[in-house]
């Protein structure tokens, strides 16, 4: 017992001189460094760095407006762009529009409608209409923010019945993916297979983003149906038309209202601050609320209200909102000066309370009084308790579900519509494929944001580890921007040069680092192996935005994508390779894992120095995410509007006669595919590396060190 002091100061003084004990390895290149000490918020800032000179560049624009023709010319040009990125609208049809049942109250009642917003396609809403008309009235269309029980939950009969109570007629709507219009239903568990109201926005959402399309375009189609069958109501004023919603109904209103010139009055509540402050605090929303490319058209929260001047507008905001209220301050005062312009200043209001994400009694009676001032129909605006019916009493439909009552068209449906033509388009291309994969290359690049590097700047060296046979170095590279690439660098003994393989895994550089294993296997075999963190990867994982698809939408606003960021850390990787003294640039093999693979597709398709391709799981085409009405993968690894150009298997076809080998190719619920599905995809790359008699460098291994080996 008296040895065990002696024998701790041994230890200690074996510790303080690095004798004997070995220090576990530590692969972070981000850690102690301040200047990169917000890795996990470093893919946000950079994408909203980029959105704040757009929206820069904007408010230049607008600080030059003064006559009420410059603010004139503007509205023309921003119902223009608008026009462009979330139209073309359908084609009006009939709306075969029916009463399913009425509810009669002693002051009110309430007719059941179902109508068609396009072919085939149902809305299900209610028309509360007070009794005893005896001359048409002002009507408000009430579209519903993110609530699964949509108009038919308390919070938002008390606005319909304090309406209906002085006067007006209101129809409040279901929204896609709300009410009685759950998509993907699964009538057993009696909700959706696929989420809340949100999840089923941007589920489907996501795949029309790869058709180019903003999914807002058919929330705002159903509200101009909406008013379209309100003018066809006897009871109905057509030039009293009024249109308010709260949250995601603020939205709606705020987007339904730019298009729609018959809404004379409009109030959004609790969605309107302006892009700025939105991507700088809680950052992009569900699908819907983000138009195709729209802050990259340096459009904002302002011109929706501007472009709509000087009709009568309310802007209802609380002040612990988590949309920004110093949001909805600064977009006010700027509106309000395209209404002075135009000899209206009166037709801007603003109304707050101090209060969160919700209605406030102050709000709501601001909002009465509003429609009664702009709509004339003159009374008080005082806040009435009222009888809410139960949610049982106000379905549309016999099952309270339009999936399991009607058989109609579902927005996938609508949606295919837009694949298939795309799709033929594409197939057409694919006939001459020269001219095809020219322009391939040059549309990849432009919609999914690539942008080249010249040179990679100063590279910091952060230490190594020495194991058997090789080190592990620590590194790290310049990125896009201020953003910067976590990298390790595996080098064999020995002086070189040595054929070099990058090695980019989803899960980050360290996931396949470990001694012993995929990586050290490589580097067994001669390689130096660079395996970085591209942007939004390991630790530029985005950790400080909650919503699943913040990263993913933002940069669709800005006309990027994170395949196009991360194939410029890729290309930035083979550049630092060709700068090393012990490296063969002329053998240089690229290697993605999962999720990571249409990233190393793009940078493929783009630069040559990449010898060889190895993809370990890849998705088969982006067309296949789009084309099923189910999918499960990472969004994220996919560029919108893709499909208006080119599909993975395009991508694949631009590397020939380069090698190319593919391990466990995946379907669009990222299960091992067919190979029958496996043949009907690859046809046109396979037939390109024929064409360029090249067959016999583009193969499926069956593993992946098989897959290594052959491409090496």
């Amino acid at each position: 017992m008296r040895r065990i002091p002696c024998l701790f100061l041994v230890l200690m003084a074996a510790c303080s001189s690095g004798v004997g004990v070995e220090a576990a390895e530590d692969l972070r290149v981000l850690e102690r460094w301040i200047e990169w000490s917000d890795g996990g918020a470093m893919l946000m800032k950079h994408l909203n760095t980029e959105a704040f000179r757009h929206l820069d560049a904007r408010d230049r624009i607008i600080a030059d407006l003064q006559s009420a023709e410059d603010w004139q010319q503007r509205q023309r040009d921003v119902q223009k762009t608008l026009q462009e990125i979330v139209g073309p609208f359908p084609e009006r049809t009939p709306l075969n529009a029916r009463v399913t049942g009425v509810v009669t109250k002693e002051d009110y009642r309430v007719e059941k409608i179902v109508f068609e917003s396009m072919p085939g396609y149902l809305v299900t809403a209610a028309l509360f209409i007070p009794n005893n008309l005896t001359e048409k009235r002002p009507a408000i269309l009430n579209v519903i923010g993110h609530s699964t029980t949509s108009f038919r939950r308390d919070i938002y009969q008390v606005v319909i019945l304090n309406l209906v109570k002085k006067g007006f007629i209101v129809l409040a709507m279901d929204p896609y993916g709300q009410g009685e219009r759950i998509d993907y239903f699964d009538a057993e568990k009696g909700r959706s297979k696929v989420g809340g109201s949100t999840g089923i926005h941007s589920y489907i959402g996501n795949q029309m983003f790869l058709t180019g399309v903003s999914p807002g375009r058919y929330f705002v189609w159903d509200g101009i149906r909406a008013i379209d069958y309100l003018l066809t109501r006897e009871e109905v004023d057509p030039e009293r038309i009024g249109l308010t919603g709260l949250s995601g109904g603020g939205t709606q209103t705020s987007y339904i209202s730019i298009f729609d010139d018959r809404v004379k009055a409009a109030a959004p509540s609790c969605y309107i601050t302006g892009f700025r402050r939105l991507l700088e605090s809680i950052g992009p929303q569900d699908a819907e609320q983000n138009f195709y490319h729209a802050v990259a058209r340096r459009l904002t929260h302002a011109d929706f209200l501007e472009v709509r001047a000087p009709r009568p507008t309310l802007i209802v905001a609380t002040t612990r909102d988590f949309f920004s209220i110093q949001g909805a301050r600064e977009t006010y005062t700027e509106v309000k000066k395209a209404y002075v312009a135009l000899g209206h200043e009166d037709h801007i209001l603003l109304s707050e309370d101090d209060y969160e994400h919700g209605f406030t009694a102050k709000n709501r009676e601001a909002t009465y009084a509003f429609f009664q001032r702009f709509l004339d129909l003159p009374g008080d605006p005082t806040d009435q308790a009222v009888e809410t019916l139960s949610a049982d009493k106000l379905n549309v439909t016999p099952t309270g579900q339009l999936a399991t009552s009607f058989k109609g068209r579902t927005l996938f449906d609508v949606h295919k519509v837009t694949l298939d033509r795309l799709a033929a388009k594409l197939d057409a291309s694919r006939r001459h494929a020269d001219s095809h994969l020219r322009q391939v290359r040059n549309r990849a690049k432009t919609l999914s944001g690539f942008r080249a590097t010249e040179r990679v700047g100063e590279v910091i060296y952060r230490g190594r580890y020495q194991r058997s046979g090789y080190t592990v170095e620590r590194l790290a590279l310049p990125g896009e921007g201020d953003t910067v690439i976590p990298l390790l660098a595996f080098v064999p003994e020995g002086a070189g040069p040595h054929p070099v393989a990058l090695w980019m895994h989803p899960d980050g550089k360290a996931a396949d680092a470990a001694p012993g294993g995929a990586i050290e296997q490589c580097v067994r075999w001669g390689r130096l192996v660079l395996a970085p963190d591209v942007l939004g990867v390991g630790e530029t994982r985005n950790t400080v935005v909650n919503y699943p698809s913040a990263a993913h939408y933002g940069a669709i606003l800005i006309g990027r994508s994170l395949p196009g960021l991360q194939a410029g850390d890729i290309l930035r990787v083979v550049k630092y390779a060709r700068q090393r003294d012990d490296v063969n640039p002329q053998d240089t093999l690229a290697l993605a894992r999962g999720t990571l693979c249409p990233a190393l597709l793009h940078a493929a398709a783009f630069d040559s120095d990449i010898r060889a391709i190895v993809l370990d799981r890849p998705l088969l085409s982006y067309h296949l995410l789009a084309a099923h009405r189910h999918y499960r993968y990472d969004m994220h690894a996919t560029v919108a509007g893709a499909l208006t150009a080119y599909d993975l298997p395009d991508l694949m076809a631009c590397c020939a006669p380069r090698r190319l080998v593919v391990v466990d190719p995946v379907d669009h619920l990222s299960n091992s595919a067919a190979p029958a599905l496996i043949d009907a995809q690859y046809a046109f790359p396979l037939e390109t590396y024929r064409a360029q008699n090249a067959s016999e460098n583009v193969f499926i291994a069956q593993t992946l060190d098989e897959a290594i080996e052959r491409a090496m």
